[in-house]
């Protein structure tokens, strides 16, 4: 049909759809059919981080309820972890080129602060990590990560030089850049020590020279003296690690041909005690350690191989470095009649620290085993006035009347003066360096106090991040019920009660008056102090959310409260 104008009317010739609530619409080409699902893909990062001595990395990795994986949180602007890339929610997949996300957190901590000062992540955004969980699929599959790498480790060599040199040649035309290979000499030092023709170099005495020019690396080598420790990877290793972006570093080594190793001793009491000093000394790196000293002639610990200036690594299989004195005395004299030290010679410590690394990290299971078996012939007894040196218990006074104390403080330019830390597996909020003349001084805060209550509100099970937040809740005062540690403990091993109500009265209330007092002038002035940060050599946080009143852990962590002031070095009387 035409109309006027000459154009046709095909509305009768269309064909006509109908709809059926039920059987849909009967046009093929309106389809209503479920969205397709796109594949999720995870965008792997490869992230190295490199600190400095007293640096920290930056960031804490946590384990949180009800989210998986290994959580990325709270990266400090500037930090070396925000520069190497590491973002908030990130998940951790890899470290050292070691797949870890279905390993448990408190493993995946101890690798990386066995890693020392240089390690690789692998990360992917925290968001696809969820979602891709929520779907149950594979991500070894997703990010192509291999389990067990099909290749060898990377070998740190220690070399001495011989009469003709080191035995071995660097390869490269002059004035080129890496990669520099090694050429060795048949049975000369570099070789007996571990290193193999066309060996890839990566690392001189832990100084990195991949971007050094021929001449460079030469010099470096020069410079080294009578020996030198190179980190050196076959062909094969050295491909596979570049096809991955990862970069090698001295954690993802084999220890086989370094000259040090740590040593387990296996120690039972006799009747003059362990025979050993403990003390607190400064190590090179600018750090404190627990170092050995005064070992007894006949000794227990002399019997087991204690030497003079040992450094005390673990207690028991756990790892002390990093911890106050305090808390390595507790953790030996808690093992009763017998305990297990790990420890390392004073040369060994060096040698390690000078290569950004913690001894510990060469430890294999094997090798702890076998020693273990060697050093159980020892067999001595201890009196049990040793367990508990006297110097070291709480006094009569102490034992039969302990009080805690309350102090009122008013933050002063710095802050309050003083430094919060908790402990992993010890329960507990400890105060640390305290400024002395501080606000937190005036008002009574001593170095080794315990904190019970915040504000009127007991703490003991809170975590460490819920004490801040109780410490912040005012902003320019704070109420802090403490009391000395040994106290403490003696309250709690004997089930005396503490609360606010047994204070001492003469520390009932311990004022600094107004915002005028208790206040020293400070060179950091217009800085933020309120700064959460890690203090440990690795410095990790460690959450394990695991109920409502799950305990907050760290490897030594805490709120910086004022500038820190170097403690002295403490000793522990006789062991």
């Amino acid at each position: 049909m035409k109309e006027e104008n000459g154009i046709e009317d095909r509305a009768a010739l269309s064909p006509k759809f109908t709809f059926n609530p039920k059987e849909g619409i009967d046009n093929p080409a309106l389809v209503i059919c479920d969205d397709i699902e796109l594949p999720i893909t995870l965008k792997p990062r490869v992230c190295v981080l490199t600190k400095k001595d007293k640096e920290v990395f930056g960031f804490y990795l946590r384990a949180e309820k009800g989210k998986p994986g290994h959580i990325v949180r709270q990266v400090e602007p500037g930090s070396c972890a925000q520069h190497a890339g590491l973002v908030d929610a990130d998940r951790v997949l890899e470290i050292n080129g070691e797949f870890v996300d279905n390993t448990e957190h408190f493993k995946v901590v101890e690798k990386i602060r066995l890693s020392g000062s240089k390690i690789t992540f692998l990360v992917v955004d925290g968001a696809a990590y969820e979602d891709a969980k929520v779907k149950n699929l594979n991500i070894v599959e997703l990010i192509q990560a291999d389990i067990q790498p099909p290749c060898g480790k990377p070998r740190l060599c220690y070399v001495e030089k011989g009469p003709n040199g080191f035995g071995f040649e660097l390869r490269s035309s002059e004035g080129a850049k890496a990669p520099f290979t090694l050429s060795t000499q048949s049975e000369g030092p570099a070789e007996r020590c571990g290193l193999q023709s066309d060996d890839r170099l990566i690392e001189i005495n832990g100084v990195n020279v991949e971007d050094y020019t021929y001449l460079q690396v030469k010099r470096q080598i020069k410079e080294t003296g009578d020996s030198v420790t190179l980190l050196v990877t076959d062909q094969k290793t050295d491909a596979y690690y570049r096809d991955k972006g990862i970069r090698i570093v001295p954690a993802m080594a084999c220890f086989k041909h370094v000259p040090f190793k740590p040593r387990k001793l296996y120690l039972v009491k006799g009747s003059c005690g362990y025979g050993f000093l403990l003390k607190t000394e400064k190590t090179t790196s600018g750090t404190y350690g627990q170092y050995l000293w005064e070992v007894d002639a006949g000794s227990p610990a002399e019997k087991c191989g204690m030497k003079e200036g040992d450094r005390l690594l673990a207690v028991n299989k756990g790892n002390i470095v990093g911890l106050q004195h305090d808390c390595a005395v507790r953790k030996i004299r808690e093992s009763g009649n017998q305990t297990t030290l790990m420890v390392i010679s004073s040369e060994g410590d060096k040698y390690f620290t000078s290569l950004g690394l913690s001894p510990l990290i060469c430890m294999e299971d094997n090798d702890i085993e076998e020693q273990m078996e060697l050093n159980e012939t020892t067999e001595s007894r201890l009196s049990p006035q040793q367990v508990c040196p006297p110097s070291c218990c709480p006094t009569t006074q102490q034992a039969t009347s302990p009080k805690p104390r309350l102090c009122h403080l008013v933050k002063g330019s710095s802050g309050y003066g003083f430094q919060i830390y908790s402990i992993t597996d010890e329960p507990g909020i400890y105060i640390q360096e305290v400024v002395s003349d501080d606000v937190g001084y005036k008002a009574g805060i001593r170095d080794g106090d315990m904190v019970i209550e915040v504000n009127g509100i007991n703490i003991e099970k809170f975590s460490y991040e819920d004490v801040l937040v109780k410490i912040k809740e005012k902003k320019f005062e704070v109420a802090l019920l403490v009391m000395n540690k040994k106290e403490y403990w003696h309250c709690k091993d004997n089930n005396i009660p503490i609360s606010g109500e047994s204070t001492s009265e003469d520390n009932k209330i311990i004022n600094t008056g107004n915002t005028e007092k208790g206040i020293v002038p400070s060179n950091n002035t217009g800085k933020k102090t309120n700064k959460t940060t890690g203090k440990d050599i690795n410095a990790y946080f460690v959450q394990k959310l695991g109920d409502s009143n799950s305990f907050c852990r760290s490897h030594v962590y805490s709120e910086k409260l004022s500038p820190p002031t170097l403690k002295q070095p403490e000793t522990l009387k006789r062991t």
